[in-house]
């Protein structure tokens, strides 16, 4: 099968990251494809940002649709997920839904962690139905360009967050962003609870929906969309949005 890990920021080193740990994830037979958008943020921090962010994200993953068996978007916000969803022909799948699905299988409740403010991913993790189960989350003082450039000083400091959510009743956690990629394996035997990279993760998931092979939704909310109109978009994005080019990988 063939996986696009898609980032929804313009900095190519993130999506190298990301990529590097899903080929290190991947069965025997799954093919990794990186991709990054042409504009952007830097690094999504903000509401703003992240708006424009879906809208690099969707042009993007135009560009893959049909070529594609599944998505997986390497961006903690889940950036978009919803419309690409509806729009591409293939399952897509959030970095930071993966990681917390899979959490809730290894206890009652998760805790998360995540650079800075933790506001939006409390708001992530109720559109996704999980307040019930989280917690409580943690904003680690660092930033993602400092994962990149000193790993195992933010190791430390999660290991340190980490033992502070347990202590707020998490059997698990969720490392919630795309810079965070692998740092599960780099805290492996140092960490009090069990972590969940959103990456790692999400291969896993995608691999087994594949497996699965669900139907395309014909109706409904996530039906894809046909005869829309647009103006300026990129041709392929334009096309999805007519209905046409979802020929399946």
């Amino acid at each position: 099968m063939r996986l696009l890990i898609a980032n929804a920021n313009t900095t190519e080193a993130i999506t190298e990251t990301c990529a590097a740990v899903a080929r290190a994830a991947a069965a025997p037979g799954t093919e990794i494809i990186g991709a990054t958008p042409r504009f952007g943020p830097a690094v999504i921090a903000t509401r703003v940002e992240n708006v424009i962010a879906g809208h690099a994200l969707l042009e993007a993953l135009a560009e893959h649709a049909g070529r594609v068996d599944a998505v997986l978007l390497a961006v903690s916000f889940d950036t978009a997920l919803d419309a690409a969803r509806q729009m591409m022909p293939c399952p897509v799948l959030g970095m930071t839904e993966a990681a917390a699905l899979t959490a809730c299988m290894m206890g009652g409740r998760f805790g998360l962690i995540t650079f800075g403010n933790v506001e939006p991913y409390r708001e992530l993790i109720a559109r996704h139905g999980l307040t019930a189960r989280l917690a409580a989350l943690a904003g680690l003082d660092a930033t993602p360009p400092e994962a990149l450039a000193n790993p195992e000083g933010v190791a430390e400091k999660l290991r340190v967050a980490v033992e502070g959510l347990a202590a707020q009743g998490a059997d698990s956690v969720v490392l919630a962003g795309a810079a965070l990629a692998g740092f599960d394996q780099r805290l492996a035997g140092r960490a009090a609870l069990p972590l969940f990279d959103g990456i790692r993760c999400g291969v896993k998931l995608a691999e087994a929906l594949v497996a699965l092979n669900p139907p395309r939704a014909q109706s409904g909310s996530y039906a894809p969309p046909q005869g829309r109109i647009s103006l300026g978009l990129t041709p392929s994005l334009a096309a999805l949005l007519r209905g046409e080019g979802r020929a399946s990988a």
